[in-house]
């Protein structure tokens, strides 16, 4: 708790709504009425390596705390909470007609048709982490788009599931080749497509030592812009009013797979846990309402969100660790069951 007491609580409590954001700041009443309702989740979360937290009800910013120095426009590593943006670029890819969730990749891929596990993978594999493809590059660091053509099948396509990032370098030149036609490359069609007509900023992009964007873990952004994002969603694709993906598409994001109904496709989802280590393939164990769903990457990165409570929450944690002074680990269903 020291590291939270150290904190310098930003919570605006001003009537005048921020430049650039769609949504108003609470008023003063409002702010201390809510104040005390999210102090225990702030406090958690600065006690295990937080230095932001963001809470937007409604369409309306309730509680903001940052660390000193930092603020809700600081860009910051989303890590792996990048992999969500690929899930939204899918389903507006489908809504174009570019692609289907059951398509085969070897379709496009054509390399992979002679291979007898490779040639039954489908998009839908490869989102919901159950593609049967081999590990490949390590933390941080993804393999190219190239690369990841070449890398092996080890298990049959829908069987198992495995946290690998090399399915979103895989559907990465699976966009690459379905928009060559168009002349138009993967994120600029992610721009395009999303995250401009929400006015979105990505502040950069990590990329591969071959120029290619690092699609599991690469995209830096501030956390009121990353909340942008997450109210899309939770908003069933709509933005001011204007429908920017289809719901029905969308909704595949969140349907379980049977290897893991911990995770949809490119978002985490809330189910009761079954594993003796749930933080591996479920890590929000049950705990809050069971529409919760989630992006999340390492060091605590977090966009929560739970439709059923109109409530988005962007979390942010320190890059080098997800712990806190005390030694303990950032846990998802604790600071869930703070916040709520």
């Amino acid at each position: 708790m020291q590291l939270a007491k150290c904190w310098t609580v930003l919570l605006l409590a001003l009537t005048c709504s921020v430049p650039g954001t769609p949504w108003p700041l609470p008023s003063a009443a409002h702010a201390q009425a809510v104040q005390t309702d999210y102090r225990r989740a702030a406090d958690y979360a600065a006690a295990h390596g937080g230095v932001g937290l963001l809470v937007i009800r409604g369409e309306r910013t309730v509680y903001e705390q940052f660390a000193p120095g930092r603020s809700a426009e600081t860009p910051h590593l989303l890590a792996s909470g990048t992999k969500s943006f690929t899930g939204v670029m899918a389903a507006a890819a489908v809504q174009d007609g570019l692609l289907t969730f059951e398509e085969r990749v070897a379709e496009t891929i054509t390399e992979w048709k002679a291979d007898p596990l490779k040639s039954q993978i489908t998009v839908r594999h490869l989102l919901s982490l159950t593609s049967g493809l081999a590990k490949a590059g390590r933390g941080g660091k993804p393999v190219s788009f190239a690369q990841a053509v070449q890398v092996a099948a080890v298990s049959p396509p829908g069987r198992d599931f495995d946290y690998n990032p090399v399915n979103f370098q895989l559907f990465g030149e699976l966009m690459r080749r379905k928009l060559a036609p168009h002349s138009e490359a993967p994120i600029a069609y992610l721009q395009r497509r999303i995250l401009s007509p929400i006015g979105m900023r990505i502040a950069r992009w990590r990329t591969t030592a071959d120029g290619d964007p690092d699609l599991p873990g690469g995209a830096i952004a501030s956390a009121r812009d990353w909340a942008r994002f997450g109210l899309l969603i939770k908003n069933g694709g709509t933005w001011q009013g204007r429908q920017i993906v289809s719901k029905d598409v969308l909704a595949q994001c969140f349907v379980r797979s049977a290897a893991n109904p911990a995770y949809g496709l490119t978002f985490w989802l809330n189910a009761p846990s079954r594993s003796a280590r749930p933080e591996r393939n479920n890590p929000l164990g049950g705990a809050g309402p069971a529409d919760l769903f989630m992006a999340a990457g390492a060091g605590g990165q977090r966009l929560y969100i739970i439709p059923s409570m109109d409530l988005l929450v962007v979390r942010q944690g320190d890059l080098r660790s997800a712990r806190g002074a005390g030694g303990g680990r950032f846990r998802d269903d604790e600071f869930i069951r703070a916040l709520l």
